[in-house]
């Protein structure tokens, strides 16, 4: 059975994420779920800081919650390295630069182990650059083609700061074609599997497809 994937619009690990992140942890189904925070995309930033924030955040929520400083490619394919992912039941990707996350991702090792994690029922989160990976598409100055682990979407993240009119007229103009993007504001999260899907969280999700736009909160069901 497939696993559930939380694309979270950003601020994780705040005051304000607990009942989504919650929600997240038991979709595990396990009841102390064994959690890997892996900070690559702030490998240039302060990947120390991400991944002990997201370890001491996670174990305050009852997970056994652990780190994987997996910060560049060479460690993305180094299955001894990369061994911890086996073992989890969720992993989750913070935020930081979505071209340097995707980079080390692409075709590695990590990967693979990341994809079977969610064919064995675990949840696979991203935040932010984690969340903009996992969809087929991400514009980061212009539009580049991602894992497609969510297969036909792209996800805008820390969307609250968005005009859905405006946003909704550049897509219209600019978006690949047959793409579904997600705005999320952060604090946020779209989860689901398939083409089911539900907002969990403080703010909403704007769903945009073929120049409009629909926006959902917390609780609501849209399908993808």
């Amino acid at each position: 059975m497939a696993g559930l994937i939380a694309l979270v619009g950003g601020d994780e690990f705040r005051v304000g994420c607990e009942g989504m992140d919650q929600a997240i942890l038991a979709a595990t189904g396990v009841q102390r779920p064994s959690v890997l925070v892996i900070p690559t995309a702030a490998a240039s930033e302060n990947p120390s800081k991400a991944a002990s924030s997201g370890t001491a955040y996670f174990s305050s929520l009852g997970a056994d919650a652990s780190a994987l400083m997996v910060l560049e490619a060479a460690q993305a394919n180094d299955e001894g390295f990369v061994s911890p992912v086996d073992g989890a039941d969720a992993i989750y990707f913070t935020g930081g630069n979505p071209n340097h996350l995707l980079d080390t991702l692409v075709g590695s090792v990590l990967l693979d182990k990341v994809r079977e994690v969610l064919r064995r029922g675990g949840v696979l989160a991203g935040s932010s650059a984690g969340a903009m990976v996992l969809g087929s598409w991400m514009r980061y100055g212009g539009w580049r083609e991602t894992l497609g682990i969510v297969p036909g979407v792209a996800t805008l993240p820390h969307h609250e700061r968005g005009d859905p009119e405006a946003v909704a007229k550049e897509l219209a103009e600019s978006a690949p074609s047959d793409v579904t993007v997600l705005g999320i504001d952060g604090k946020t999260c779209c989860g689901g599997v398939g083409h089911r899907w539900e907002v969990l969280g403080e703010g909403g999700v704007t769903v945009y497809r073929e120049g409009g736009w629909r926006r959902f909160t917390a609780g609501e069901a849209l399908t993808l």
